[in-house]
Order: structure tokens, then sequence, then C-alpha cells
């Protein structure tokens, strides 16, 4: 009895389960899946830095962008300032209906323009916002997938490095406690990994989606406001013609 506690005492010692010493003494195929939940936590962590700041930053600058527009100023001299190179997603929906309502005027008569200036205005307003969109959304599904699939990638990596202790148990003919320890506690390692590369990808794409929906609201506001008001002066202009 003494001389089993004794070789408990002994193996439990020999074991280093810090974080970094059950990573070195891990199975392969149990590095591999922790280094791999590793980079995509690092991954992670990085695309939900570039969608605050590019978030915040749009938002910022389209609250800069409606106090020019609702100033009263000339519609033609913001986006003669603007409309060349629009620098954020408001900006380029104010170019693309502002082109659209100029190409109208242009190539099609004074009733053809009050009949179908609104929806060709509209149509582009909806084709911008949906690619500024699809800009801003870019790597999300990365957010998704990783929330997703690194619980079952870790616990992958857990099962296998179960599997691979008890074929040492066999090997060896010892069922001590102490010597499956260190191969169960690499193996669970992993699954502590997968949590920690997925439980910030979850509550990250669900606050980044929420904003990103305020966000596409705000812009097809905007593009409806300003939609109306051109269709508006181009029913004033025909007037005017008529």
């Amino acid at each position: 009895m003494n001389s089993t506690v004794d070789a408990a005492n002994l193996a439990a010692a020999g074991t280093d389960f810090s974080v970094w010493g059950l990573f070195l003494e891990a199975n392969f195929v149990v590095k591999l899946v922790i280094v791999g939940l590793i980079a995509a936590s690092i991954w992670v962590w990085a695309i939900v830095f570039e969608k605050i700041v590019t978030i915040r930053k749009a938002n910022r600058a389209a609250a800069e962008f409606e106090d020019r527009f609702w100033s009263g100023g000339s519609l033609e001299e913001l986006f003669d300032q603007e409309g060349d190179n629009p620098k954020h997603p408001m900006a380029s929906v104010f170019a693309a209906a502002m082109n659209e309502c100029r190409r109208s005027k242009k190539s099609a008569g004074a009733d053809v323009v009050h009949s179908s200036v609104r929806e060709r205005i509209d149509r582009a307003i909806t084709v911008t916002v949906t690619r500024e969109m699809e800009r801003m959304e870019r790597w999300m599904v990365f957010l998704a997938s990783v929330g997703a699939t690194a619980p079952f990638v870790g616990l992958f990596g857990t099962v296998w490095g179960i599997m691979h202790s008890f074929a040492s148990i066999a090997q060896m003919h010892n069922t001590n406690l102490a010597v499956v320890a260190p191969g169960i506690a690499e193996a669970l390692f992993a699954t502590a990994m997968g949590l920690v590369a997925a439980i910030p990808a979850v509550l990250a794409y669900n606050k980044i989606s929420s904003d990103l929906s305020r966000f596409a609201a705000r812009l097809e506001g905007f593009g409806s406001e300003f939609s109306a008001i051109l269709s508006r002066q181009s029913e004033a202009m025909a007037g005017a013609e008529g």
C-alpha cells in the first residue's frame, strides 16, 4: 500500500501540470489541435479589433457627413467634395445616388425622368449599400465558424489524447491514477483551448453583427431620405420645364 502511494507521488511529482508543460508532454495530434486553436484564437482577436475600429470610424464619419448634408448647403458642392473619392460608406451611397441622378437627367427627357429617376436612384443606393456592407462584413463568417467548430475540434483533441493515454496504460499494465492523470490532463487541455477560442468568437460575432445591422439600417435610412429629396427635385424641374 505504501509502495503504491510512493509510486503515485513520484509520478505526480515528475509531471509538469503547467500550461506549457501540458503542451510539451501532449501527443503530436493533440499538439497540432492546440496550435490550430491558438492560431484561430489569435486571428479571432485580430478580426474583433479590426471590426471595432472599422465600425467606430464608419459611424463617426457618417455622423460628420450627415451634419454637413443636413446643414442646408449645396448638394452639388458636397458632391464635388465627396463624390470623386468617397472615403466612407455613407459618402459612397451619396455619390452613387448623385451619379445616377445626373446620368438619368442627361440620358432622358423631362417626362421620362419624372417617372423613372426614383427607381434608378433606389437601385443605385441598394447596390451601393449591399457592396459596402459586404466589405464591412468580411471575415464575419470566420468568427461564426470558429465559434461553432472550435469546441468540437478541442473535443477531438481530448478524445484522441485519452485514447492515447489508455493505450499507454495497456502497454504499462498499470492503472494507477498518477499514471493516467498526466495524459488525461493533456487531453483536457485541448478542450479548454477550444473553449478559449470559441467563447470570444461567439460573443464578438453577436455584438459585431448587431452593430453592423444598425449601421446598415442607418445607411438604408439615409439612402431613402436622399432618394426622396432627389426625386422631389427632379419632379420640380420637370414641372418647371413643362
